[in-house]
């Protein structure tokens, strides 16, 4: 009897656990309690306003940023037309959400964070702006899908950034309201001490339990919001007392649940882009490259030199042997030298005049492994934007060696070098994923592909000297062995 008497209190509702605790009390602090009655309900609305504003915001953080960046990508890939786009409607709806918010809260922090967004919403607006002005006046995918990584991703992001922000204050704010409701309490518990000193024994132990059946929920939700605040996203809330606080921890769940979900997705989302870049760039075998390439072998055959033929079409050959791979994306090192051999075997041919190479790799270094077709676009760079620029004889020199725990390639020119400008706004570029020229295409992607096969320790990195010439250096695991080869 004494456990279902318990358990039945434990799933009551805040308000009836207090009238209740009224029926206790006498006919003189009656009017005292209809005062107390009225704050507690209306932090509860506070409470209520708070968590509001909180699911309100992450609906918005969840969605937003990825809808309208991929709603930009369709517009500007011709998938749907300037007055198919559902970019005006989107943000007319963003900017319904942020008004919504600035009603629910009253932090002076989040209002300006919602200002912001605001100022956001109207530069996202320039952009689609800018994004239809082009398409209309033309062909220029190259330069809106330059506005959409650099402009639109960016300002989505920091719209997600201060969404996230706004959350967790309004969370934080959650904490106060309890502290301002607990204070209420106590005010209580003080008044009926004084007023009924003959039932003091009775109203010490019914405050004590009606406050820690009220407190003890919240005060374990407190603790999950705390852990959430410190980025542990694999908590759960468990409590169960309390009908209120119950749901509330239910929702909180759910929230958690959602929050997860559309981290796992952006991740996922980021990899298959990462990926698709990849397989992109793999796919971009320049045909200017090959129509030269043919024309050599014709200009050879016509003069006689059927040796030079049989050589170049082998290195044809091994070239597009290896870019192919049989689908594989991470080959021996062993095989990304053959790739470049032959690309520069080729190139000599077109370029004898003013192109000598060297390759000094270890035979021991052979079964390392490394992204497909990594060092050819560096060897490309070196040549079209290094050696062409530069009057006479040119070299590259591809050298690959152990430094501490890592093994380095280094691709080293002689050619006309980058400018001390230029060259921290490359560094910077890579380093920040933003592209700040054609000429970077190739750097970027290395490196990309370097990173999210082996971790942001591993990259490229480049010295120059204006006049001099150029080191590009290849920094890859030590040890990691090609077992599919092996």
């Amino acid at each position: 009897m004494g456990e279902k008497l318990r358990n039945g209190y434990s799933r009551m509702t805040l308000a009836v656990k207090i009238r209740y605790s009224y029926l206790i009390l006498l006919v003189p602090i009656v009017l005292f309690m209809f005062f107390c009655f009225f704050k507690l309900l209306e932090s509860n609305r506070d409470y209520e306003d708070i968590i509001n504003s909180s699911v309100v915001a992450s609906d918005f953080s969840r969605d937003f940023q990825k809808d309208f960046d991929y709603e930009t990508y369709l517009l500007i890939v011709g998938k749907k037309s300037i007055a198919d786009s559902e970019l005006d409607a989107m943000l007319v709806e963003a900017r319904q959400i942020v008004s919504e918010l600035e009603a629910l809260t009253d932090t002076s922090g989040n209002i300006r964070r919602l200002e912001s967004i605001k100022k956001y919403l109207d530069s996202l607006e320039n952009y689609k702006n800018r994004i239809e002005k082009n398409l209309q006046e033309g062909n220029a995918r190259e330069q809106n899908l330059q506005i959409w990584e650099s402009g639109v991703q960016s300002v989505t992001t920091l719209i997600k950034k201060n969404t996230t922000e706004y959350i967790h204050y309004e969370i934080r704010d959650i904490q106060t309201s309890y502290k301002e409701y607990h204070n209420v309490l106590l005010r209580i518990i003080r008044f009926s001490v004084v007023a009924f000193v003959g039932i003091l024994f009775l109203i010490i132990i019914l405050s004590y339990y009606i406050s820690a059946s009220i407190t003890q929920p919240i005060r374990q939700l407190e603790k999950v919001t705390d852990q959430i605040a410190r980025g542990d996203l694999t908590v759960r809330s468990d409590v169960y007392s309390g009908a209120e606080v119950s749901k509330l921890s239910d929702s909180f769940n759910t929230m958690i649940d959602k929050v997860n979900e559309l981290l796992e997705q952006v991740t996922v989302e980021q990899e298959r882009l990462q990926k698709a870049r990849m397989e992109l760039l793999q796919a971009q075998i320049n045909p200017h490259f090959l129509y030269n390439t043919l024309d050599a072998i014709v200009w050879l055959a016509e003069a006689g030199e059927q040796k030079r033929v049989v050589n170049m079409v082998g290195s044809l050959s091994d070239f597009f042997r290896t870019s192919l791979s049989r689908g594989k994306d991470i080959i021996s090192i062993k095989e990304e030298i053959t790739h470049v051999r032959s690309y520069l075997e080729i190139q000599q041919v077109r370029y004898q005049d003013i192109l000598k190479y060297e390759i000094d790799v270890s035979e021991e270094f052979y079964e390392y492994v490394i992204p497909k077709i990594t060092i050819q676009p560096l060897v490309e760079n070196a040549l079209y934007h290094g050696i062409k620029n530069k009057r006479g004889l040119g070299m590259i020199r591809i050298e690959g060696k152990k430094e501490e725990e890592c093994f380095v390639l280094a691709i080293e020119d002689n050619g006309i070098g980058i400018t001390e400008e230029r060259l921290v706004q490359v560094r910077e570029g890579i380093e920040n994923k933003v592209l700040t020229g054609k000429d970077m295409y190739g750097l970027y992607n290395v490196n990309e592909r370097i990173r999210l096969n082996f971790g942001e320790k591993y990259g490229i990195f480049i010295e120059s000297k204006y006049g001099e010439g150029t080191v590009v250096k290849v920094v890859l695991p030590c040890g990691e062995k090609n077992e599919t080869d092996s």
